[in-house]
């Protein structure tokens, strides 16, 4: 749809465009909704129309979280690891937004909508912690209102600016496009040479075979499971291990000695928290921090469970 097409569609029936397409992005489909919701507000004839075009995206949005909401309430942390998969940038682990989730509750989901990335997450987590089915969807609702009404107000107050935005980029539709593609290549490329600079970092590892004989030998080092708290919660913890917070390592580490045996544990593809951990932690002058190659799975496998505890 282009930009004559959207405009002449939200006069006709804004409220049904707006719903469908706040939705489609909640969901996690890569479809803007601040754009519409922007033209959407400039739009709007009279408050009232304005008013039920805000109620139509908080619906949108409330339902699209309601929905991943079940996914991790039913699902749990399974959900959230596909989540970690799906992300172009396997830094990002799902645990590390699960953490700060966490510590900062309902009003999370009040700031979820303009955190990128958060947004598609902190449903489904809410779900998996168990999180009041009627307290998640006020905060859910408060959040989706002041994320659309912002928009669609900006839209509003500054109608004439946004309309003639409008019109100079269909008079240079051909160009505009050029540049929204050209903008998309570079920041999709950004991100492909962050996850390829990722999986070229050196981190020392370890095999779950190789911790487990050392630990037999008598040498156990201090292991932090870095799952996130749903996860730990659902499976249980890791025998011998310490659950920490990417946040906040050093309330683990305490007095740790700088050349003591660290290893760092999670369940993110390519174990990709446990390496960040352990690079924050090498770069903070530990000199014995390795990865466990295969995080929790591999651990599993192994019988690392059957430990003892510490």
């Amino acid at each position: 749809m282009d930009i004559a097409q959207l405009r002449q569609t939200l006069e006709h029936d804004a409220v049904a465009l707006v719903f469908m397409n706040v939705l489609l992005q909640q969901i996690g489909l890569p479809v803007p909704a601040v754009p519409t919701l922007l033209v959407a507000g400039s739009l709007a004839a009279s408050p009232w129309a304005l008013g039920k075009v805000l109620a139509a995206a908080i619906l949108a949005s409330v339902i699209a979280d309601a929905i991943w909401y079940a996914a991790g309430r039913r699902f749990g942390y399974r959900v959230l690891a596909g989540l970690c998969r799906l992300s172009i940038n396997p830094a990002s682990c799902v645990s590390q937004t699960e953490a700060r989730f966490v510590r900062w509750g309902l009003s999370s989901l009040v700031v979820a909508k303009f955190v990128p990335g958060f947004s598609t997450v902190a449903p489904p987590i809410a779900g998996a912690l168990r999180m009041a089915r009627m307290g998640f969807l006020v905060a859910a609702a408060v959040g989706a209102g002041l994320w659309a009404g912002l928009a669609l107000g900006a839209g509003w107050l500054m109608k004439d600016t946004v309309q003639a935005v409008i019109d100079g980029l269909e008079t240079h539709a051909g160009r505009a496009v050029g540049v929204a593609l050209g903008l998309a290549a570079l920041w999709l490329g950004w991100k492909l040479w962050q996850k390829y600079r990722f999986r070229r970092l050196q981190v020392p590892m370890v095999t779950p075979a190789d911790l487990l004989a050392q630990i037999d030998a008598g040498v156990r080092p201090l292991i932090l499971d870095l799952r996130g708290a749903s996860m730990v919660a659902e499976l249980g913890p890791v025998p011998g291990a310490w659950v920490a917070e990417h946040d906040r390592l050093a309330d683990v580490l305490g007095d740790w000695p700088k050349d003591a045996p660290i290893v760092t544990l999670c369940a993110c593809p390519e174990d990709a928290g446990a390496i960040q951990a352990a690079r924050r932690l090498l770069g903070e002058g530990y000199l014995s921090v390795r990865v466990l190659a295969g995080g929790y799975e591999a651990w599993l496998a192994a019988g690392g469970l059957d430990q003892p505890e510490r």
